[in-house]
């Protein structure tokens, strides 16, 4: 048994769909064009010239790539945007390179990952947005970009995430999402976006659950979209295929995980680590908890997380990246870091970082101190939003706490990136692995309706996560046929 997306045809619904796309002026990008947006026709390239990046303007579902000239206005393409960051901040032996989601329309890579999802079901009829809602069940930034992608094809949809969520996710979807559940407490607490899912089926609306946990096209598209942009910013850091040692990344739904199964099979020295919050460590000890490290739901095992070709777990206490938005976005706090030798161009380039990405950048720094790595080596990690998700948590901390000064400043980075050890940490083995695969059982195949049979194949099959990649020419494929029939590409010349 091997995964798979369905792409059956339902002709009824595909029919109405093409007819939504052709009225609201709508062309899907194909994977490759996110991939390469060089091969984006030339006349849609100069459409966006005149956009902003968050316009809710069909045009800019070209813009859900990693290669956006970084600017909020106007911009083309360009390399993948990304930070290097040096020992002299990180405290790591090696340099590790930071993807940055700013750049994406919603200022989140999730908007990515939801295009994954609903597209397939798009073009093969199997989700019509003339007649069924979207629901968008998230931990923050994924229903966001469910809602954006829903908005510009002119559907219902429902943005679904823990109240806990930051004040400006819920100002941003009030404006967006056709309708906002909020489920009681914080992003630990999946299983009740699940409950609402199920009373959602059993309403009696007509709804649609795109589940980033469970469907496959999240891992498809990190796969064939992030895994390329991660290797050409490694390779061109080393040319050195070993060096390449790592990808370390919050669980979260388990998706960007996937651009490690693409990694690993070009480098075969790289290894994969998953991190997740200490006052959750679901991974590391089967445990629970609530934290702040917005957007990593925990206490499950994502569907779609390639548990066997894990490496390691890392736990991470959520005070340290609380602390370190604080220390990269206060002036006392960039002052220091300045004084400490970071170079001023990088330090005002910190805001590119939220709550999420200074977390898998600790857990990164502890991989490389706990593999020995050295300053030729190179891992990676992934910052999938910016800080302009959390200014009201810098608030928040400074009405707690205080203003932020020097000697917080200095605590913060001795303790938080330069004193990073190498505890709440497990560099797995063949039954660490099955341990924490095991666990998917109590929430798919007895809450969630999986089989026994194909969380076996999981493990067993060689085949299972191999061949959704090969789906890619199929679904790109159906992609130009839609288009094709919705009418629009002609008139790009």
């Amino acid at each position: 048994m091997s995964a798979a997306i369905d792409l059956t045809i339902n002709q009824a619904g595909l029919d109405r769909a093409v007819e939504r796309a052709r009225e609201r002026g709508i062309i899907i990008p194909t994977f490759a064009q996110m991939r390469d947006p060089q091969t984006i026709p030339a006349a849609m390239r100069e459409k966006l010239s005149g956009l902003g990046l968050w316009d809710l303007d069909p045009a800019n579902l070209f813009r859900i790539t990693w290669r956006n000239e970084p600017t909020a206005s106007g911009g083309g393409f360009g390399g993948v945007n990304h930070l290097v960051l040096p020992p002299e901040l990180t405290g790591a032996p090696c340099r590790i390179v930071v993807l940055t989601g700013k750049w994406f329309p919603t200022g989140a890579h999730k908007v990515g990952a939801a295009f994954g999802c609903l597209v397939p079901r798009l073009v093969t009829g199997q989700f019509d947005p003339t007649t069924q809602k979207a629901v968008w069940p998230s931990t923050g930034n994924y229903c966001r970009g469910g809602a954006y992608d829903s908005a510009l094809l002119g559907c219902s949809s429902i943005a679904i995430l823990p109240e806990g969520m930051s004040r400006e996710r819920f100002e941003w979807l009030t404006k967006v999402a056709g309708e906002i559940i909020k489920t009681p407490g914080s992003e630990s607490n999946v299983k009740a976006i699940f409950d609402k899912c199920h009373e959602l089926r059993a309403s009696g609306d007509d709804v649609v659950i795109f589940n980033q946990f469970d469907e496959f096209g999240n891992y498809l598209w990190h796969h064939e979209i992030t895994g390329p942009a991660l290797e050409e910013v490694m390779t061109g850091l080393t040319d050195k295929p070993s060096r390449i040692r790592g990808l370390i990344l919050a669980t979260g739904s388990g998706g960007t995980l996937a651009a490690g199964d693409y990694l690993k099979a070009r480098f075969p020295a790289l290894k994969i680590a998953a991190c997740e919050a200490g006052q959750c460590p679901t991974l590391l000890f089967n445990g629970f908890g609530d934290h702040r490290i917005e957007g990593i739901g925990d206490k499950h095992v994502p569907w779609v997380h390639n548990v066997r070709n894990t490496d390691m777990i890392l736990a991470i206490d959520d005070e340290a990246p609380m602390q370190l938005i604080r220390l990269a976005n206060e002036e006392a706090g960039r002052e220091y870091l300045a004084s400490r030798g970071v170079a001023p161009a990088l330090v005002e380039q910190l805001d590119l970082i939220g709550i999420s990405g200074w977390s898998n950048i600790i857990s990164a720094a502890k991989f490389a101190k706990w593999f020995e790595l050295g300053p030729d080596d190179v891992v990676a990690t992934v910052a999938t939003d910016s800080m302009e998700m959390y200014g009201s948590r810098l608030e928040e901390l400074t009405a707690e706490r205080g203003p932020f000064t020097a000697v917080d400043a200095a605590v913060a980075f001795e303790r938080h990136l330069l004193g990073q050890g190498l505890d709440n940490l497990l560099e797995l083995n063949h039954w660490d692995r099955k341990r924490v695969h095991n666990l998917k059982y109590f929430t798919w195949v007895e809450q969630q309706g999986k089989t026994y049979e194909e969380i076996q194949a999981q493990w067993h099959d060689e085949d299972y996560w191999t061949g959704i990649p090969r789906q890619l020419e199929e679904i790109d494929r159906l992609i130009e046929a839609f288009n094709e029939r919705v009418g629009l590409l002609a008139g790009l010349g």
